[in-house]
């Protein structure tokens, strides 16, 4: 506290100094000199306003006080503990504005799920689980996908664009130079906007995807003009890599691997996960079983495969020859006689699965390492690109 007497001691010895109590005060009006006093002694003023000053300090200082304690507004502490361990890369992939405001939304809202944040991965979801004392829950990487294979060799100009090389600015010009409208332009727009550096054009000016360091963020998804691009689950590894909506004599003149709407996929799939609507055919992500029959029989190789080595089917010695197997192959490699072993020919069986779920006594293996397989498809992307 301050001490009032000491103040206004100091204060009445510097006056003093001044000698304000002789300040001289002019003479005014005949005999101005007996009507008015020629000196005034100013200390006692300066106390009281001194005094004065120091109360009404001491009221808005208190009621300042009162107000921020009255009206301060809380702020959990654990929300700069998230905001520390998340990955600081303000990507948008958690659906939120940055860091700071997903931090700040899984702490405060129970409907948030503290497995948001991609970049981190399993080891973030974990640790912002325990911190907000949720469940972690399991995570689903989600990769960015090209929807498109018709580079600029095996697709066809409408005219011979010169001006900036953006995907944004050339969308300005009469819509783009491809003569297909839903394709990728090539010009890398989606490649500058990345902030993890997984997405490269490759020589035939076509936006590749290094699955090994794409976290799922959707910047690249914003950024395309052509909404070329799609982020989807990692479990999802057949589909039709075109969005061409054009009628299938138009697509094929304007592309050589585009989606024809011809329905062979439609028709050859066992889980009726492809269908055809406005001239494109789109793989139901909740139905397809992963099989990759449809890839096979796809007449222009627009169906994407992002598993490159399938393993194959081995029956095991418990097999009881129910046939099974055999009425559900659709390449028919399995055969046998009925209650012995059967046999799966290795030269046709596809690695699609089917018999593998349909067995009843699981006599059937296949089985594969997904990690395994993921790596294998990063590299073959990896050198086809290249």
């Amino acid at each position: 506290m301050f001490d009032i007497t000491k103040i206004l001691t100091d204060l009445t010895q510097l006056i003093s100094l001044f000698d304000i109590q002789n300040i001289p005060l002019p003479l005014t009006g005949v005999g101005g000199a007996v009507e008015a006093r020629e000196y005034v002694n100013l200390i006692p003023l300066l106390k009281f306003t001194t005094l004065f000053l120091i109360g009404v300090g001491a009221v808005f200082g208190l009621g300042l006080a009162f107000a921020a304690k009255k009206f301060a507004v809380y702020r959990d502490p654990r929300i700069e503990q998230v905001k520390e361990v998340l990955a600081s890369a303000h990507c948008g992939a958690c659906g939120y504005a940055g860091c700071e405001q997903y931090a700040e939304a899984v702490v405060t809202k129970p409907e948030v799920p503290p497995n948001l944040c991609t970049p981190g991965g399993a080891a973030t979801a974990e640790t912002v689980a325990r911190i907000t004392g949720k469940a972690a829950g399991a995570i689903v990487p989600n990769f960015a996908r090209i929807m498109c294979q018709g580079g600029w060799s095996k697709s066809q100009k409408k005219y011979k664009y010169e001006g900036i090389q953006d995907c944004r600015a050339i969308i300005l010009a009469g819509g783009g130079d491809k003569s297909c409208r839903y394709g990728c332009l090539g010009y890398g727009t989606c490649e500058r906007v990345c902030p993890f550096g997984a997405i490269t054009m490759t020589d035939d000016h076509l936006a590749f995807v290094d699955i090994t360091k794409c976290t799922g963020c959707r910047k690249c998804e914003a950024a395309c003009p052509t909404k070329v691009i799609e982020v989807l689950p990692t479990s999802k590894q057949v589909l039709v890599s075109c969005h061409s909506k054009d009628k299938g004599v138009d697509t094929k003149k304007n592309c050589q691997v585009g989606c024809i709407a011809c329905s062979t996929c439609v028709k050859v799939c066992p889980f009726d996960a492809p269908a055809v609507e406005n001239n494109l055919s789109k793989i139901s992500l909740d139905k397809c079983k992963v099989c990759g029959l449809c890839v096979s029989k796809c007449p222009t190789k627009a169906i994407d495969d992002f598993i490159p080595r399938r393993s194959k089917a081995i029956v095991l010695d418990h097999c009881i020859g129910c046939l099974i197997c055999m009425k559900v192959c659709p390449v028919n490699a399995a055969y046998g006689e009925h209650k012995k072993l059967h046999v799966i020919d290795q030269t046709k069986c596809i690695g699609c699965g089917i018999c593998t779920a349909k067995c009843p006594v699981q006599a059937i293996d296949g089985t594969f390492n997904a990690a395994e397989v993921f790596a294998t498809a990063a590299a073959k992307k990896a050198e086809k690109a290249a």
